[in-house]
């Protein structure tokens, strides 16, 4: 694979997303928005597991039955990686379907580019380059936000939510999929998340809990107006 011809093509997989509108430009001003209360874990790797290891425990399988991720849904794969989820969403959404594979670290989207370049079987799949803050995604245009074992990463998790929320469609929903375990462990306690969610104006539907993604799934709505930024009250990481 040339170099050349994996960025001409992740070029036009961006192309193809840009065409919907987008949550940034008038909104790159606000703020500013509470940081959270608690440690933040490093990026170590876009690699959870093994890919041969995760099917042994059907998990992509039992998280999409359990998202209700079907054919033809406009799904977002944040923090995407070396796209484990991203090929299995393109095969579940299908041809009428899209999938936008985001991440925040240029050499892991063009590395996932050349993947989806190379299983030339899927054309639905966008690979798009995020911000740590923002995962600039084009408004009301998902019916999933898939966040798997990557939610302890984000150093701003309020301003990621507030931006993140305008792109839900609205019967949409955010899936989170992480381990019960502190953050700086590479987890979320699911009391965490659902209040830090909630200062943003979503509210949990269900959780599961989900051993063979090695911890739990939780879903979440949008629930009211998106509040103003100066109005977001952070958890406490003892509450």
């Amino acid at each position: 694979m040339r170099r050349g011809a994996a960025l001409l093509f992740a070029a036009l997989l961006l192309a193809g997303c840009d065409s919907a509108p987008r949550t940034d430009g008038d909104q790159d001003k606000a703020g500013p928005f509470p940081p959270a209360d608690r440690p933040v874990a490093h990026i170590v790797s876009s690699r959870w597991s093994t890919e041969e290891a995760r099917d042994r425990l059907n998990e992509a399988t039992e998280v999409m039955n359990k998202a209700g991720i079907k054919a033809g849904m406009t799904v977002a794969d944040i923090g995407a990686g070396e796209g484990y989820y991203t090929i299995r969403l393109g095969e579940r959404v299908g041809a009428k379907g899209r999938v936008v594979a985001e991440d925040i670290v240029p050499a892991v989207t063009e590395a996932l580019s050349q993947r989806v370049l190379r299983e030339r079987k899927l054309g639905n799949i966008f690979v798009q380059l995020g911000l740590p803050a923002n995962p600039k995604l084009p408004d009301k245009s998902f019916d999933r936000v898939l966040m798997v074992h990557m939610y302890h990463e984000v150093e701003q998790p309020y301003e990621f939510l507030w931006r993140m929320r305008p792109s839900l469609k609205p019967d949409g929903l955010v899936v989170v999929v992480d381990a019960n375990r502190p953050t700086q462990n590479h987890g979320t306690p699911p009391l965490l998340l659902k209040c830090e969610f909630a200062a943003v104006g979503y509210a949990m539907v269900e959780m599961h809990d989900m051993p063979s993604a090695g911890g739990y799934l939780a879903t979440f709505r949008v629930a009211g107006p998106r509040p103003e930024p100066r109005a977001i009250r952070p958890c406490k990481l003892a509450d």
